[in-house]
């Protein structure tokens, strides 16, 4: 790896459900003169991935359940907010003063589900919140297939969010999605500098990705929702982000 850069996607309009994002992209990569080579990696925030799918609901229309209502209590949130989170959520793990953890529908573990209701249209002012997309590696590989397309070159695209973490203040980026990449690169096997095969070792290649990406994007009122990385290398076959979750047996912290 000689050289490794990060460059953000500024320019882009608000996306809106039904909008064209990997047209989007395609423009907003045009502008800046950039055309994707082999290996280089687009990460996109699931936030504009989940706009384009519609992925919206109005708290208006949802009516709380007895659970919600007692959760919401308890956390001092819009019981609303809370049924929305229960209806995204497999499992709720813990509950604290204004945090709600849960197992996403996908297996993720995040505060809320992932539910935002940050960068949304100002009109929206608390009216709707917006979900995490309905299948992100099913959304990484679709963005791919278009990119691929349109440049002729075989890039890696990942779906990335903000997440908590156990032990640690603040957040870093995470892939949720992800295709033509190894999310998760299993490097057992390998020798270190001394010749010592490697026993443990497996790189959450699309997670290191997405959080240096998001770096360059940013997390507030930036407006650079994808970035195209390039001076990466690997070598390993491409496996979703799905291939990152931890399994249940395996999990000690829950």
């Amino acid at each position: 790896m000689a050289e490794l850069t990060i460059t953000a996607l500024a320019g882009m309009p608000q996306v809106q459900p039904g909008h064209d994002l990997a047209g989007l992209l395609i423009a907003a990569l045009a502008a800046r003169g950039m055309v994707p080579r082999p290996h280089d990696v687009l990460v996109v925030t699931s936030k504009v991935v989940a706009k384009a799918e519609g992925r919206y609901r109005d708290l208006a229309t949802i009516v709380p359940s007895a659970r919600a209502e007692a959760i919401a209590r308890r956390l001092d949130k819009d019981p609303r907010l809370v049924e929305a989170v229960l209806c995204e959520a497999a499992e709720v793990l813990r509950c604290g003063p204004n945090v709600l953890i849960v197992v996403t529908r996908h297996g993720l573990i995040m505060a809320n589900a992932g539910i935002d209701q940050s960068n949304l249209d100002p009109e929206d002012q608390g009216r709707r919140v917006l979900l995490l997309p309905e299948a992100p590696d099913r959304s990484a590989q679709g963005i791919k297939a278009r990119l691929d397309a349109h440049f002729g070159v075989d890039i890696g695209v990942i779906v990335s969010d903000s997440v908590g973490r156990p032990w640690r203040l603040g957040t870093v980026g995470l892939a949720i999605g992800a295709a033509g990449v190894p999310a998760l690169w299993d490097r057992r096997g390998e020798s270190d500098l001394a010749g010592r095969p490697l026993q443990a070792t497996e790189v959450a290649f699309a997670d290191a990705v997405a959080s240096m990406a998001v770096l360059a994007m940013g997390e507030a009122a930036e407006g650079r929702p994808a970035a195209l990385v390039r001076g990466l290398a690997w070598r390993a076959p491409a496996r979703p982000a799905a291939a990152l979750l931890r399994p249940r047996a395996e999990d000690l912290f829950r």
